[in-house]
């Protein structure tokens, strides 16, 4: 009886992932979302949870981030979170500046956690939003917070492409961008090395994690760089490895540890 018992209220109070469609009103279509959500959620009608948004890499998409790391139903238990994770296709979260079917900065910053915020019990401030995301969404997630700091307040990449100049010829970015040899002014505008000059001192909490053997580790050595010349307080990690989901399934974890502090008036700021 006592097992029973037992197994009943584990069950009654179980953590659960939602995969919902979210509209884009800017591109006239839904897209797929992955919602995680904290075990008594359902119980505890009267508290409200902070929010961490996951972005895919390049090739991803919504339900990328629960396959990467199965325990984030978990982990949402464990820390009073909830994890969002959207589709971003391969936009590289950007609004295209060539493409106006192509609004994914809209759609992440603020048409998702606009329905987020009004159907499910969440922080809805900045002091209660974080974003994240490996590679193509490591870009995304710093591009997205350093723009609108009155969504997000705190931000995380992992292995991100912070800058993509050097690879004109990657990832299907041309198709957002246009050629880099035809307009580079555009490449320049659009990464987020060159949108560092958006950080006011204290405004974000920022940390940006990436292996030795990465082959976006030499620019995020220098985004590192930049942000200790420009005094824009974050966190550094670096350590042996690559690119690829073992260091991601390791990284995720410090990265929502920070978040966690940073949720709870903590020093990550």
């Amino acid at each position: 009886m006592l097992a029973v018992l037992l197994l009943t209220g584990t069950a009654l109070f179980a953590q659960r992932v939602d995969t919902v469609m979210v509209k884009s009103a800017a591109m006239k279509t839904a897209f797929k979302c992955v919602v995680v959500l904290p075990a008594g959620y359902e119980q505890n009608t009267q508290q409200r949870y902070p929010v961490v948004y996951l972005l895919h890499g390049y090739g991803g998409r919504y339900d990328s981030w629960i396959k990467l790391k199965p325990e984030l139903p978990e982990i949402a238990s464990q820390r009073g979170m909830i994890f969002v994770c959207p589709d971003g296709k391969n936009s590289w979260y950007w609004d295209s500046p060539v493409n106006p079917s192509s609004r994914f900065e809209t759609y992440v910053a603020k048409e998702i956690p606009a329905y987020i915020d009004k159907a499910y019990r969440t922080k809805a401030d900045p002091k209660g939003r974080a974003i994240a995301g490996l590679s193509m969404g490591g870009h995304g997630a710093l591009w997205l917070a350093f723009r609108h700091p009155d969504v997000f307040g705190a931000c995380g990449s992992m292995s991100g492409g912070v800058d993509i100049r050097p690879f004109p010829e990657n990832w299907c970015m041309a198709e957002s961008l246009g050629s880099y040899y035809e307009n580079p002014k555009v490449w320049d505008d659009y990464t987020v090395m060159g949108q560092l000059y958006r950080v006011k001192p204290g405004s974000l909490a920022i940390i940006v994690d990436c292996g030795t053997e990465d082959f976006f580790y030499e620019v995020n050595q220098e985004l590192h760089r930049q942000m200790l010349y420009r005094n824009i307080k974050h966190d550094f990690i670096t350590r042996p490895g690559a690119h690829n989901s073992k260091y991601w399934k390791k990284t995720v974890i410090y990265q929502l540890l920070f978040f966690d502090d940073f949720f709870k008036g903590g020093k990550a700021l």
